[in-house]
C-alpha cells in the first residue's frame, strides 16, 4: 500500500513515516501544499494523510481537488485522512464535507492511527 503524507511539520512527518514504513507501507512525504496536490493527483496512492494548514495550498483544497477530478475515477475514491490541529466541530464537518473519509486531531495516539 502506498501512502502520501502531506504535512509541513518535520517533527511529525519523520517519525510518522518511519512508523508507517515499519508497518510495511510505502510512504512519500510532501511538506508543501502545491507539491502535495500534484503528487496526490498523480493517482499513485492508496491513501492520503493530509494536514489542513499547509504553505501554498491547504489540505482542504487538496482534498477538494482530488474529489472533483473528473479525469480519473480512482482519484475521487482514494481514501483521505485529515490529521490536523484544527479541532472544532465545524472544522471536522468541513473536512468531511470536502470529501475526507476520516478526521483525526493532533496530537494523536499511534494506536488510534
Amino acid at each position: 500500500m502506498r501512502i502520501l503524507l502531506v504535512d509541513d511539520e518535520v517533527e511529525l512527518t519523520d517519525p510518522l513515516s518511519r512508523l508507517l514504513r515499519r508497518q510495511g507501507y510505502s510512504v512519500d512525504v510532501a511538506s508543501e501544499g502545491e507539491a502535495g496536490c500534484q503528487m496526490a493527483l498523480s493517482g499513485e496512492y492508496d491513501l492520503l494523510i493530509l494536514d489542513w494548514m499547509l504553505p501554498g495550498k491547504s489540505g482542504l483544497e487538496i482534498c477538494q481537488a482530488l474529489r472533483s477530478s473528473s479525469s480519473d475515477v480512482s482519484l475521487s475514491t482514494t481514501p483521505v485522512l485529515f490529521l490536523t490541529a484544527k479541532d472544532t466541530l465545524d472544522d471536522r464537518v468541513d473536512g468531511l464535507d470536502a470529501g475526507a473519509d476520516d478526521y483525526m486531531v493532533k496530537p494523536f495516539d499511534e494506536e488510534e492511527l
